[in-house]
C-alpha cells in the first residue's frame, strides 16, 4: 500500500549488535541480563518479518562455545519462522573457531577472517571480518581490501550493503579511539565509485550516523547495555538500560535507518491496525483535510479500548 510519495521499502534488514552473552545465558556487566534483551528483540522482530537480521559482531562476550549455543538457542528457530537470513559478522569479543562452529556450521582457520557474501533477493550483504585476534581494535588486510575490491566490480540488481564490527567513522570517546578501526581510508577508497549503497556496523555501543566518503555509516548501539555518548567524554560509562536494535528500510533510491526501542515505554496513544484502511479508502484530497489538517482532532478519529473510528 502506497499513500506517500515513496513506494514501499524494496527490503528490510534488521540490524542487531553486540548481544554480549556469557555462557549459559549468564549475566554479565554488573548483571545485565543478555538473553532477556535478546528474547525482546526477537519478539519485536516477529511483527516486523525482516528479510535478513545481521548482527554485527560481540555475540559472546569472551568466545566460549556455550554463549554462542545460548544465542542461537533464541535466534535461529525464530528466525527461520520469519523466513528471515542470519547473517553474524565477527566481533572483537568473538572466537573465530567457535563462532564458525556453532553459528555457521563449520570450520574454520582462526588466523583467517571469516567474510561472507549473501544475496537477499538481489540485494548482496557482504560481511567483513575486522578482528584482530587478541586484541580490541581492528582493520581489514591488504588481502581482505583485494578481495572485497573484486567482489564489487561486478555490481548487485539492489545494490550491496557492507556489515562489519569496527565502524569506519570517528568517535568523540577518547578511550574509544584506541580500539577503533585502523586505516579507514583504505576501505574508503576500496568502496569508492561501486555500488555499495550503506556501512552498518557496531562495536561502540551507542548509535551514531556518519559517512565514510559519499558512503552511509550506520552504527547500531547494543542489546547488551549502552554506553553513554553525552558523558564526560574523557571516560566510558555504560548503563543498563535503552538498549536498541536498528531497522533498515532499503528503497529503491534511499536506505532509512531506524533506531527501535528494545523494550518501549508506557503506551500513550495507540493508532489501531484499521485506522490504515480507514484512511486507505478515502481520496487523497480527503486524506489531507481529515488527517494533515491542523485543526483535525485526530485523536478523536482513532480507535481506543476497541471503540470503533469516527467516519
Amino acid at each position: 500500500m502506497q499513500l506517500g510519495q515513496h513506494a514501499p521499502a524494496s527490503h528490510v534488514i534488521a540490524h542487531v549488535s553486540d548481544t554480549h552473552f556469557g555462557p549459559g545465558n549468564a549475566a554479565v556487566y554488573s548483571n545485565t541480563d543478555p538473553a532477556a534483551y535478546l528474547e525482546a528483540t526477537m519478539s519485536r522482530l516477529a511483527i516486523v518479518r525482516p528479510d535478513a537480521i545481521v548482527f554485527t559482531g560481540d555475540i559472546a562476550d569472551r568466545g566460549e562455545p556455550e554463549a554462542y549455543e545460548a544465542v542461537a538457542s533464541i535466534v535461529v528457530d525464530a528466525a527461520a519462522e520469519m523466513d528471515a537470513e542470519l547473517i553474524w559478522v565477527m566481533g572483537n569479543h568473538d572466537a573465530r573457531e567457535p563462532f564458525a562452529h556453532r553459528l555457521l556450521g563449520r570450520d574454520t582457520d582462526p588466523d583467517e577472517p571469516i567474510d561472507q557474501v549473501f544475496d537477499i533477493n538481489g540485494l548482496r550483504i557482504i560481511a567483513l571480518d575486522t578482528t584482530i585476534p587478541g586484541y580490541h581494535d581492528g582493520e581489514l588486510t591488504p588481502t581482505q581490501l583485494g578481495w572485497l575490491r573484486e567482489e564489487l566490480m561486478t555490481p548487485a540488481p539492489h545494490g550491496t550493503v557492507l556489515a562489519m564490527h569496527h565502524p569506519p567513522i570517528a568517535t568523540h570517546l577518547q578511550l574509544m579511539t584506541i580500539i577503533e578501526l585502523a586505516d579507514q581510508h583504505l576501505l574508503a577508497d576500496a568502496i569508492e565509485g561501486t555500488d555499495v549503497r550503506t556501512i552498518l556496523a557496531g562495536h561502540y555501543h551507542y548509535s551514531a550516523h556518519s559517512t565514510l566518503g559519499s558512503v552511509p555509516v550506520s552504527v547500531a548501539a547494543s542489546t547488551c547495555y549502552i554506553i553513554d555518548p553525552a558523558a564526560d567524554p574523557r571516560g566510558l560509562r555504560g548503563y543498563d538500560g535503552s538498549q536498541s536494535f536498528d531497522l533498515v528500510h532499503v528503497f529503491d533510491d534511499r536506505v532509512v535507518h531506524s533506531t527501535v526501542p528494545v523494550q518501549p515505554g508506557r503506551m500513550v496513544v495507540d493508532y489501531p491496525l484499521e485506522a490504515l484502511e480507514h484512511v486507505a479508502a478515502m481520496s487523497p484530497e480527503d486524506r489531507r483535510e481529515n488527517f494533515a489538517k491542523a485543526s483535525v482532532d485526530i485523536d478523536s478519529m482513532v480507535m481506543v479500548d476497541g471503540d470503533t473510528l469516527e467516519s
